[in-house]
Order: C-alpha cells, then sequence, then structure tokens
C-alpha cells in the first residue's frame, strides 16, 4: 500500500524537476531579452542626443564639417543598424566622431563654456555610462545563462530542452588594440 505513494512522490519530484529547469532557462532568456534591450534603448537615447549636439556645435564650428558630418554619418549608421553586430561596430564609429567634436570644442572657448553645449556633454557622458551598464548587464545575464548550461545537472536538462551556449557582447580584437585618434 506504501509503494505507490512513493512512486507517486518521486514521478511528482522529478516533474517538479523538469519545471524548475524549464522555467529557469525562460528566465534567464528573458533576462538575456531584456538586457538586449536595454543596450538597445540607451544607444537610440545616445542617438537621440547628436542631433541636438550637432547643432549646438554648428555655430560655433562652421569650419569643422568634416566633423559634424561623420557624427551624422555615424548616427544614421546606428540608427539603420538591424543586428547587435552591427549596432556595435556603428557604435564605435559614433563614440570615435564623438569624441573628435569634443576635442574640436577644447578649441572654442565660448562653444565649451555654453550651457546647452555642456548639459548635452553631461547627457552623452550619462548615456555611455549607461550604455556601459547595459553591456555590462547584458553580459552578467549571459554568464548566468551559460553556467546553467555548463554546470551539471543544468547541462543535462540543456541537453533535453536543447539550450546552446549563448555568445558575449564583445569589442573585436582590433578595436581594443586600436589607439584612439584625434585629428584636428
Amino acid at each position: 500500500m506504501i509503494w505507490p505513494w512513493i512512486l507517486i512522490g518521486i514521478v511528482l519530484l522529478v516533474a517538479i524537476i523538469f519545471f524548475y529547469y524549464y522555467n529557469r532557462f525562460a528566465v534567464l532568456l528573458n533576462r538575456i531579452e531584456n538586457s538586449l534591450s536595454q543596450i538597445d534603448v540607451q544607444l537610440k537615447r545616445r542617438a537621440d542626443l547628436i542631433p541636438n549636439l550637432v547643432e549646438a556645435v554648428k555655430g560655433f564650428m562652421k569650419h569643422e564639417k568634416a566633423a559634424i558630418k561623420a557624427v551624422t554619418d555615424a548616427r544614421k549608421a546606428l540608427v539603420s543598424a538591424k543586428d547587435i553586430k552591427g549596432k556595435v561596430k556603428a557604435d564605435a564609429g559614433l563614440e570615435k566622431a564623438l569624441k573628435t567634436i569634443f576635442a574640436i570644442a577644447e578649441g572654442y572657448p565660448d562653444l565649451k563654456a555654453n550651457t546647452n553645449f555642456l548639459e548635452l556633454q553631461r547627457e552623452l557622458s550619462s548615456t555611455e555610462d549607461r550604455v556601459a551598464y547595459a553591456r555590462q548587464f547584458y553580459n552578467d545575464s549571459i554568464l548566468s545563462y551559460n553556467n546553467m548550461i555548463r554546470t551539471i545537472p543544468g547541462k543535462w536538462f540543456a541537453g533535453i530542452y536543447k539550450k546552446r551556449i549563448k555568445e558575449y557582447l564583445q569589442i573585436t580584437e582590433t578595436e581594443r588594440k586600436k589607439p584612439i585618434e584625434v585629428k584636428f
């Protein structure tokens, strides 16, 4: 009479374990998707600030059209990028163009003291911090997911549910070693 209850208990325990791991993978994947979305939000925020920055700079730097065009083109590339790799590449170009603008601004004391320019510079700096945090959160989410897949018993359930290792968000080796150039 006790054996059927033991068997029912074992079946329930196994079912609970399967549900737990299935739900755990779902939660981790949702966290990854959310963190990737947060990166998009911050990149969009930065892209939205760029036209204001360009307008603030235009009046002071009429002969610096190449720098303004580089920022504008880099923003267009970021907004039109379709996948995360394209966005990361476009973001690197935008970052380089913005550094050039800020370096050039050093030569224009009136621009450097302009309230709109200073506020935009602060906003962009804040956004840079948010982008960095969003990237870190994305990679931390990938780490949690990959740890779940690589450790036992998660590895067994990952095989059952056909879950695979995810890639971290990385900069390319050439971008990592490339020195930052500021041209006047």
